[in-house]
């Protein structure tokens, strides 16, 4: 197989996994629904970036940890669920601020950056797919391995910032007609709750490793 086809391979895989909704993406969608398309872009943002972390922990051989010491994934895994949860839950309890949140109490770019960041850290799908997947494209034949690592690294901050960039601004552009409609905004804000404690749920139940 080429090097070319090998990438089209790995960018179909990446992006089979991306658009399969989960902790990212519902945790984009309601930064979204939130902060418009501000919020839902620098969220994607914080995925992106702690997508690249994924990398170099996957290079590092980080996940052989994770295979030696299979607690150390239950315990990320449940960290993960229950930050999402916890996201969900607070969005649910607050959902009438949900499109209309006054300047003073709107959260800062880095924030949103930051929470992202750490959802994805946090999201063991990314792992899973870091010790079963990534390290068949890592072909130490073809050359520098941080180079093969910085070109499949590169590949999946694109499909990230085409799906979650996407869901961004359709999303976010929504924002401006839900402030208009006070009741329609708090049961969608509460919606959007209620999807991140089913994700954190789902993803706690069927990630969990049992001996």
């Amino acid at each position: 197989m080429s090097d070319m086809s090998y990438l089209w391979l790995f960018f179909s895989l990446v992006l089979g996994i991306v658009i399969v909704p989960g902790m990212d993406m519902a945790f984009v969608l309601a930064n979204s629904l939130a902060g418009g398309r501000r919020g839902g872009l620098f969220a994607t943002g914080g995925v992106i970036a702690a997508g690249i972390c994924h990398v170099v922990i996957g290079v590092l051989g980080v996940g052989i940890v994770l295979q030696l010491v299979p607690a150390a994934f239950n315990i990320m895994l449940l960290l993960g669920a229950g930050y999402v949860g916890w996201l969900g839950f607070c969005l649910f309890r607050n959902g009438a601020a949900l499109g209309r949140v006054e300047p003073a109490e709107q959260r800062t770019a880095w924030t949103i950056f930051s929470q992202g960041a750490l959802t994805n850290l946090l999201n063991p799908k990314a792992y899973l797919f870091m010790l079963a997947v990534f390290p068949q494209f890592l072909k130490p034949e073809a050359g520098r391995i941080w180079l093969q690592a910085a070109i499949l690294s590169l590949i999946i901050a694109l499909t990230q910032a085409l799906v979650y960039g996407s869901l961004a601004v359709v999303a976010g552009g929504g924002r401006t007609a839900l402030a208009a409609r006070p009741n329609a905004t708090v049961l969608i804000g509460r919606a959007v709750g209620i999807l991140l404690m089913l994700v954190a749920v789902v993803t706690a139940f069927e990630g969990w490793r049992r001996p």
